[in-house]
Formats: structure tokens, C-alpha cells, sequence
């Protein structure tokens, strides 16, 4: 017998969850472009930034913004649309929706309302900066974002201190040198790995310790999001 799940979204529409480049344009899968195409609708987190991604491609869908703020009052109508029968794409700035991007409510919601999900796998920038940061990669702790205070960013400090494996930020321009700071107060003067505009022109990626990351010379540019690459301690 079917669940009442399966038959109130019998005649739904279908959530993808597509990763999008995290900077060259090219690294965008066949799959990913095929869904794109045949979606009605593109979930993003910044229209203008997506839409530079579909015209390139030359696709051309209706697209609504979907972020940190609007994403709780958007989800009912967006799951009135997908219990009519429409396919809806979510597409983050850069990478894989939800990792430390909107979609997680949105998703939730949806897989409460018994709507088929599919996620079409692609770029993600704490992968990227694992294989190309000469740490090791297994176990890791990926803890994206910390609170833009300070204080509550040297609590965290504190409580991974004793964890023993690559831990795995993600930091702002703004903030980096304040983080780093805060890292080498806290954790010590361990191995850290900075990696910033990964896949684009000026890529760069610094592998040291913290006492030379926290020098203000230590990249050629501060400017971009960063990941940041944390090894254990001794």
C-alpha cells in the first residue's frame, strides 16, 4: 500500500539540489546544465550571480532569490509550486547548496512533504581546499562559518583544541586576519592551510604555520572568501 506521503505527492514536482562552480565557469557538470535546462524554476541565493552562470550557458529560466533571510517565507509558496507539479532547482553563489549556504529549511520542508529530492553533485570549495592542502584529509571537521564575534570565535577555538585531525573553516576577507589571530592565540602555532579564489586566474594557496599566517605579507591578496585548513595539534 502506498504511504500518504507517496500519495499526496503523486502528481508533484521534483527539488534539485545543484552544485554550481566555485569559480571557473567550465566546471559545471553535463548533468547539472541538463537539469537546469528543464527545471521551471532556479531557487538562488543571488539572482544577478546566477543568472551570469545561466546566460553563459545560454539558459533561460525564471529564477527567484533564495538566502539567509527570505528562505523560511518563501518555503511554503515554493512547496505549493512543487506539490503542483513543478520542478524547481536550488542553486547556491559558489559550490554545493546547503554547505554553509541557504536550502537547508527549503529541503527539509520539502522531504517532510514526502517531495522527491535529487542532488546533482559538483564543486565544493572545503573539498577542493582538502585535496590541494597537503593535510590530512581523514577524519576532518568541517565547521564553515564561526560567530563574527570574537569572543564567541575563541569559545570555539577552545572547544577544538584537544580534537585530533584537520579542521576545516570557512572565513571572510573581513575577518580572516582577525580569525587567524584568534587561532594562533588559542590552538598555537600549528599547520594551516589558506586557500582563496580556487579555480580562478589568480588561485593562490599558502601551506605553513600560523606565526607566519598571521604576518600581514603572508599573501599576495586578502581580498575573497577563504578556506581555511586548521592541522591538530603536535
Amino acid at each position: 500500500m502506498a504511504t500518504d506521503a507517496a500519495v499526496k505527492t503523486s502528481n508533484a514536482g521534483k527539488l534539485y539540489l545543484v552544485a554550481s562552480p566555485i569559480g571557473n565557469l567550465q566546471d559545471i557538470s553535463l548533468r547539472a546544465l541538463e537539469v537546469l535546462r528543464q527545471v521551471d524554476l532556479v531557487a538562488c541565493e543571488d539572482t544577478r550571480h546566477s543568472l551570469k552562470l545561466l546566460n553563459h550557458y545560454e539558459i533561460s529560466k525564471p529564477t527567484l532569490s533564495l538566502h539567509d533571510h527570505n528562505e523560511r517565507q518563501r518555503t511554503e509558496g515554493l512547496l505549493e509550486k512543487l506539490n503542483g507539479g513543478k520542478n524547481i532547482a536550488i542553486l547556491s553563489d559558489a559550490g554545493t547548496p546547503l554547505i554553509s549556504d541557504p536550502g537547508y529549511i527549503f529541503v527539509r520542508a520539502a522531504v517532510a512533504a514526502g517531495i522527491p529530492v535529487e542532488a546533482i553533485p559538483g564543486p565544493c570549495a572545503l573539498v577542493q581546499a582538502l585535496v590541494l592542502g597537503g593535510l590530512p584529509v581523514s577524519p576532518f571537521t568541517f565547521m564553515g562559518f564561526l560567530p563574527p564575534k570574537s569572543a564567541a570565535r575563541r569559545r570555539h577555538f577552545e572547544s577544538l583544541k584537544e580534537v585530533g585531525h584537520t579542521l576545516v573553516f570557512y572565513e571572510s576577507c573581513h575577518r580572516i586576519q582577525k580569525f587567524l589571530q584568534e587561532a594562533f592565540d588559542t590552538l598555537g602555532d600549528r599547520p594551516v592551510v589558506l586557500a582563496r579564489e580556487m579555480t580562478k586566474k589568480f588561485e593562490e594557496i599558502f601551506r605553513g604555520p600560523l606565526s607566519r599566517a598571521i604576518q600581514p605579507d603572508c599573501l599576495r591578496s586578502w581580498k575573497g572568501e577563504f578556506v581555511v585548513l586548521i592541522g591538530a595539534a603536535g
